[in-house]
């Protein structure tokens, strides 16, 4: 089958071309995001494979389904930036990758609480200038302290039982507990202002959907422990970034580590060091001695990659051939909307 692929790097192209040596699909690579004005480049393809920051709106997906397309496969595990309603009226399904490698988030979101207490990005730099001191590089033991998970599906549970390593005590809060978490020592779900009110590191593992958007608001901010150290690898939109500014400047949050952010779209995946960056908020959060960004590349590792190019051609290989698709994003009309028969 052709697969026109958008918002692809040279990683990509290599993971993809290495395991389609076992489908034989017919694959194009274009380096552009997906939008409007390039969905014409996926003419006399069937199926289109997008990334996360791609534009899969009403009239993106118009020009798609007049091209041919009939299938989106999705090369992530979010699919908040896809029109579903549009895509079920023009018959387009939808794939994705559900789970990949839970370990290779996880531990990101470790990496950013243990640079974030140690200061090792300051660290670094220190030394590379020659500096050895320590003033304004004292951290904490993670030994007893609490963690809150919000979000307890494959990659939270992940992140809990390493945090549990270091002897955490763990509070989760999810709309559908998992056995798993309660099954680590230590570990307890409670309601989210709780978890807010209790936890000294909060880590968001949850999608990001219409009951998720600005889950880490001004209200949740003022339920918070002051100094409170937050992490997000999941979605931008899942926190407010302006409370969340506010909550640095006031102490509310001690530390911030981010591998998303509401705006990336316009900013990650793509060399601007050359450039004026115009996103003043961006650049705000930048400026924050207690503050670490990471450019969305949490789920960066070759066992993640190469997991994201199986199941991906394995998803088009199942539609091609008329099979059930496992992996699809299927919607469901609000009740209120659904016709009667």
């Amino acid at each position: 089958m052709k697969v026109a692929f958008f918002s692809t790097k040279s990683y990509d192209r290599q993971f993809f071309e290495s395991v389609n040596s076992r489908y034989n699909h017919e694959l194009t690579f274009y380096d552009v995001p997906l939008s409007i004005k390039t969905a014409i480049l996926a003419t006399d393809c069937p199926a289109v494979c997008l990334f996360v920051n791609d534009t899969v709106d009403a009239a993106t997906l118009e020009v798609l389904a007049s091209r041919g397309v009939r299938l989106l496969a999705l090369r992530s595990a979010g699919f908040n930036h896809v029109d579903l309603p549009k895509a079920a009226d023009l018959g387009i399904k939808v794939v994705r990758v559900p789970a990949y490698s839970p370990y290779a988030v996880a531990e990101h979101a470790v990496t950013l609480v243990l640079a974030l207490n140690r200061k090792i990005y300051r660290a670094y730099n220190r030394v590379r200038d020659d500096n050895f001191s320590l003033e304004g590089l004292l951290g904490f033991d993670l030994h007893g302290c609490t963690v809150g998970v919000v979000g307890t599906g494959r990659i939270g549970i992940v992140f809990a039982q390493i945090m549990q390593g270091f002897g955490c005590s763990l509070l989760g809060y999810d709309a559908f507990p998992n056995a798993q978490f309660t099954a680590i020592a230590h570990a307890r779900y409670v309601d989210l202002p709780e978890l807010l009110a209790h936890s000294d590191i909060i880590s968001l593992h949850c999608p990001l959907l219409p009951e998720t958007h600005h889950l880490i608001n001004a209200t949740a901010i003022a339920q918070m422990k002051p100094n409170t150290m937050l992490i997000n690898t999941s979605r931008g939109g899942l926190i407010d970034t302006a409370a969340v500014i506010h909550g640095i400047k006031s102490g509310q949050i001690g530390y911030l580590g981010i591998d998303v952010y509401e705006q990336e779209e316009e900013l990650f995946f793509q060399d601007l060091s050359d450039t004026i960056i115009q996103d003043d908020t961006f650049q705000l959060l930048q400026s924050f001695p207690n503050v670490i960004i990471t450019a969305h590349q949490a789920f960066f590792t070759r066992n993640a990659l190469e997991a994201i190019a199986t199941t991906t051609l394995s998803n088009i290989t199942h539609f091609e051939q008329g099979e059930p698709l496992e992996n699809e994003v299927v919607y469901h009309p609000p009740a209120s909307v659904q016709k009667t028969v």
